[in-house]
Parts: C-alpha cells; structure tokens; sequence
C-alpha cells in the first residue's frame, strides 16, 4: 500500500529559513484583565466603589470580542529538508506568541544543521543551502530539545498551539526528538490547524489550500512565505480571521475545538483516500490521525 500523508490538502512542503535561534519580544502581553484589589482607594481616595468603576472604565475596552482560544496563540512552524515526516530533518522552526489583535509578543527562532544535504528541490523553494546550514546552524539535537521545551512552555500557559496542517509538523518534530534520545512534546492539546477548519467550514471553494492561499483568502499579510516565522505568525492570524468570519461555529471550548478538528480531518482524510482511490490509485492509504500521526 502506497501511504502519502503530506499532499492531502495542496500544502507546500519543505520549506526551510537561514535563522540563528534567537528571541525577540515585542514588549510586554497586552492585558486582557486589569483591576484593584477590592475595597481598595482609587485615585481620589474612595474605596466605595473602586471595582465596579475599574470594570466599567477600564475592563470593558479592553476585553478582545470573538471566542475566547483566539485571544492570545502559541504559534508554530517548521522548515524542514523534504516531505517525508519519518526521514526529514528540521532546518529551521519557529515559535511565538501573537495577543489577540495579532501582534506579536514574543518570538524564538531557530536554524539547525540537520546533518544531512539539502536537496535541491527544498533550497530552491527557500533558498538556503547545505553549505550555509552547515556554517550557521547549531547542533540539530539542542534545537530540538529547545522547541520541546518553548512548546512545553505555551501549554503549560494554556495557550492553544497554532499549527497549519500540524500532522507534519508535529509528527516530524516527533520523530527527530526520537531520533536525538529527546523525550517527545507530549501529547500536544489544544491545537489549532486553521487548514483543517477552512476545509471543514468552507468545503466547496475552489482553488489550492496552502498558507498563502488562506492567507490571500482571509486578508491576511504574508509578505515572506516560506519564512519559519512568518508563516507561523500568519497561520495564527488566519485562525483569528476563521474565529472572526464563523463566530458561531467557532465560539466554543479550546478543547471542544479541539476534538472537533479530530473529527474533521479524519473525514477529510477518508475523503480524499476514497477519492484517490477511484481515481488513480486503488491502494491508496491516507493517514487519518490528527494532531500527531
């Protein structure tokens, strides 16, 4: 049986980005709650009422509208040597933080000597060679071990990780962490794959389903595809724009909209598996589990 877990939607695969691992903050979070300790003064000394003024004047304004996993994402990529998630090797990946207008707090980017050649057809699409990974990437194994521990840190904060068509990345990042002896992310919920919502709450649109697709689709500025953080970066934006445009489907649970990605993708899946299969392939397998494969 032929299984071809990575060209069920039209994603580009293998896209890789010439970063050092560094981070950069955009300033501190946007507070999404802001109030005195009850029966505290206020600035004219009245301790009456101080609560009740400070959520009228103050709460209010700044309480972002829309579902509430949208207001502040963990957002993931990788850019990697190839399409195969059992035998790829990461280059480079990306993790930041974006508040609930899309803005960036913070962002960690990396870029690893994968310990293998880069094929031509992978530089092509992002431009960096085996020679420049291997002058400026670090230690594939550290990388590694640092993404497992910055997206540890994002669920430990109970954010929602922003991942278009997280079966790759995350079943990649998997297997390298396995590779290295590196304890693997653990079971990664809640994710979000604005990619499989699209498909489930747009179905019958035509044209091509990559990130910047969606991105043209839902307005979204994609100004460096094929860039770890910028594409990161675009994939939560596009996932506000989906909590924005489908309120009602989407204003639900970080875990409710979880599990339904899970039931969402495996129709997809099975889909397209029937569909290949009655047209080009009849043994066709297409992988059904999501996030992790």
């Amino acid at each position: 049986m032929q299984s071809v877990p990575l060209t069920l939607f039209d994603v580009e695969p293998s896209e890789v980005l010439p970063h050092g691992r560094h981070a950069r903050s955009a300033g501190p979070a946007v507070p999404v709650h802001r109030g005195g300790r009850p029966g505290a003064p206020d600035a004219r000394g009245d301790a009456s009422s101080s609560t009740s003024r400070t959520s009228t004047a103050l709460l209010a304004p700044l309480l972002p509208d829309g579902p509430a996993w949208a207001h502040r994402l963990a957002v993931f990529d990788l850019e990697t040597t190839g399409i195969d998630v059992e035998t790829s090797r990461v280059v480079t990946a990306n993790v930041s933080i974006i508040d609930y207008t899309g803005a960036t707090e913070s962002r960690f980017d990396w870029m690893a000597d994968p310990g293998v050649e880069i094929p031509a057809g992978a530089a092509a699409i992002h431009g960096v060679s085996t020679e420049r990974a291997r002058a400026e990437g670090r230690f594939a194994a550290d990388v590694i071990a640092e993404i497992v521990e910055t997206l540890t840190d994002a669920l430990d904060q109970g954010l929602s990780i922003v991942i278009y068509n997280a079966p790759y990345d995350l079943t990649l990042l998997d297997r390298e962490a396995r590779r290295y002896g590196i304890t693997p992310l653990r079971e990664p919920i809640p994710v979000v794959d604005p990619l499989v919502i699209d498909k489930a709450l747009d179905r019958y649109r035509k044209g091509k389903r990559t990130l910047e697709a969606a991105a043209l689709h839902y307005e979204v500025d994609l100004f460096d595809a094929h860039d770890a953080g910028a594409d990161a970066i675009a994939a939560g934006r596009v996932a506000q724009a989906l909590a924005s445009r489908y309120p009602a489907e989407l204003d639900v649970t970080q875990h409710q909209l979880h599990h339904s990605q899970v039931t969402w993708f495996g129709d997809q899946a099975t889909s397209f598996q029937d569909y290949m299969r009655r047209t080009k392939d009849p043994d066709f397998t297409a992988r059904t589990a999501w996030p992790l494969g």
